[in-house]
């Protein structure tokens, strides 16, 4: 990634700041010379002159050329920006094990190790794709969450910098001043303590929250998820945190509201860009939808539509088992005889059970096949010993076969590219609808090709 905006041309980068079209929130920033700050696309300022302004493909761009955030339109509350993404694999699982805290705990080396490359490499792969260090990296994604929560929370300062993933205040202060060029004392005026936290979780509009709750709606597993209103619930565990989150949208912000209910939020810095994760807050629709256009009749796309990924690969993996040959409705009930007969008790629900659990248990409780039970033992057993993102082995596994691994994939591990030809729900939809194209034409979005045809179902 170059310092300087890249991916979008200067007269594009122009007209949508001048627009404040929320389309390119995220895609680019705009950093302006007289005052020394960047802001966002849809900042409410007053504009700047073109001939004030350089535009940046990234915040962190932006912060290393020595510009500070705005307070006002606040570039930490954007979404990310994917475009340059896909180039390299490795620094994209680099960058995804940095958020989720590789670099709190470890050093440069062991996330090497992690990845099976040199730390050398790894730091010339930052280099090139970001023009920074990997620390450098971390350092930036730790102080933005922190500004979020100095925005967002009345938690005291010296939690902020514990959930951030600072060691302590004094080095949270240091970084926090180098990087945003201002102490956190100047955002902060406030302290209180509280035990839930609400966040704001920025998305590139357009987003139809509706499909997804009524997606997730229908889905529910009772003692886990429940719905309030227009709100989705459920209790959670995350590295450490345990808790309960529940989730709406703010159409007037492009952002959904995120009230996170734990004792200790420790885990916060991985916590939030894995909520982003499982809410698909980074996807580009406008993108997306131009592939699936060359596929499916543009009369027909559902615009907005995202995809909802499950809480974790293991969760996903018991629902998909449980879903082989059932209906919705029959699968969730089984999930739900799972989780209220195994999970641990969470504040008049339960956390979802762990592997070794499920591994330990006869499961004599489920009204199933007894060859389904031990598929769900075995899984339990290969998650415990064999796991791999690849997936590598799984297919072993007696009762699992290529569409189960392929749901695996799309909503455990969220991958965009996955064609589910052999699902009766998307045969359903293609009597329904008629493609214009090979679904070959929609990669490497042939997932978001999927769900629109389970839309049409509804």
């Amino acid at each position: 990634m170059k310092t300087e905006a890249s991916q979008l041309d200067t007269m594009t980068c122009q007209r949508a700041r001048l627009a404040r079209d929320a389309r390119f929130d995220g895609r680019f920033f705009i950093a302006v010379k007289t005052t020394g700050i960047y802001c966002r696309p849809i900042c409410p300022a007053s504009p700047p002159k073109e001939s004030n302004v350089t535009y940046f493909d990234s915040a962190i761009g932006a912060s290393q050329a020595g510009f500070r955030p705005c307070l006002r339109c606040r570039p930490d509350s954007a979404p990310s920006s994917p475009a340059w993404q896909g180039t390299d694999t490795t620094i994209i699982r680099a960058l995804k094990l940095i958020d989720e805290g590789a670099l709190n705990e470890g050093d440069i080396s062991t996330l090497a190790s992690r990845l099976g490359i040199s730390d050398r490499y790894l730091r010339q792969l930052f280099k090139r794709h970001l023009g920074i260090t990997p620390t450098y990296y971390a350092q930036h994604q730790r102080c933005l969450l922190a500004k979020k929560l100095l925005h967002e929370s009345h938690l005291p300062i010296h939690e902020i910098a514990i959930a951030s993933g600072f060691n302590s205040v004094r080095r949270f202060n240091e970084v926090f001043k180098k990087i945003m060029t201002i102490p956190p004392s100047q955002i902060r005026r406030v302290q209180g303590k509280e035990t839930s936290l609400t966040l704001q979780l920025a998305y590139r509009p357009p987003f139809d929250w509706v499909a997804m709750f009524e997606f997730l709606k229908m889905r529910c597993v009772e003692g886990l998820e429940w719905v309030e209103d227009n709100v989705y619930c459920r209790t959670f565990a995350y590295q450490s945190t345990h808790g309960i989150i529940k989730v709406s949208q703010n159409t007037k912000q492009h952002c959904l509201n995120v009230v996170i209910d734990s004792e200790q939020l420790k885990d916060i810095f991985g916590l939030t860009n894995h909520l982003r994760r499982c809410f698909d807050l980074d996807s580009d629709s406008f993108t997306i939808e131009r592939y699936i256009g060359q596929v499916m009749p543009s009369a027909e796309i559902h615009s907005g539509l995202r995809i909802p990924s499950v809480w974790s690969i293991f969760e996903a993996g018991v629902r998909a088992i449980c879903g082989q040959q059932v209906s919705v409705s029959a699968a969730h009930k089984l999930v739900s005889k799972i989780v209220t007969n195994l999970g641990s008790p969470f504040h008049d629900h339960f956390l979802f059970p762990a592997p070794q659990v499920i591994a330990d248990s006869e499961l004599a409780f489920l009204k199933m096949p007894l060859a389904r039970k031990e598929t769900l033992r075995n899984f339990a057993r290969w998650f415990i010993n064999d796991f791999n993102e690849s997936l590598i082995g799984l297919s072993d596994i007696k009762g699992i076969g290529p569409w189960t691994i392929d749901y695996l994939k799309m909503r455990g591990l969220s991958d965009s590219d996955i064609w589910l030809a052999s699902d009766l729900g998307v045969k359903n939809a293609l009597k329904k609808v008629s493609l214009i194209n090979s679904p070959s034409h929609a990669q490497p979005f042939r997932s978001y090709l999927t769900f629109q045809l389970w839309r049409q179902l509804n």
